[in-house]
């Protein structure tokens, strides 16, 4: 297996667990107030992280591209992440991580329309499989 998958796999597997001990964390307070508090301490191990694993010399290779992008990239996993908490706030986790994972459609559609990937056939099946399970799911 490639490395790279393995890293896909544990991914998955970390976003699991981070919506039910989110919904954990949010009994008693608004879901702004626990986004907040988990985004601080995302912030703080990331750093970290980083500090631990990244060469110094990547810094000297960041472009105003690189800020532009992962800026963007920033804004669209906040308000993500906001309209998630919301989400699970007052609904339940399990609906909400189902619904949130068709987040896979658009990037499937994104990667294809704005990087060029190829749409290959097992891709799109798998995408109708999902937009099938959305559908089901919200007549549910």
């Amino acid at each position: 297996m490639e490395r790279w998958i393995a890293y896909a796999f544990a991914s998955m597997a970390f976003a699991g667990f981070t919506s039910v001990i989110a919904k954990l964390g949010l009994t008693g307070i608004s879901a702004d107030l626990g986004l907040a508090i988990r985004t601080c301490f995302v912030f703080v191990f990331v750093l970290l992280f980083a500090a631990a694993v990244v060469p110094m010399s990547q810094f000297e290779a960041l472009t105003w591209k690189n800020y532009f992008w992962l800026g963007l990239s920033g804004v669209t996993t906040a308000a993500s992440w906001i309209f998630y908490y919301k989400a699970i706030k007052q609904g339940e986790v399990s609906t909400v991580a189902l619904i949130d994972k068709g987040s896979v459609v658009v990037a499937l559609l994104l990667a294809w329309w704005i990087l060029g990937e190829a749409l290959t056939l097992a891709k799109l099946a798998g995408a109708g499989l999902i937009a099938a399970g959305l559908l089901v799911i919200a007549r549910g």
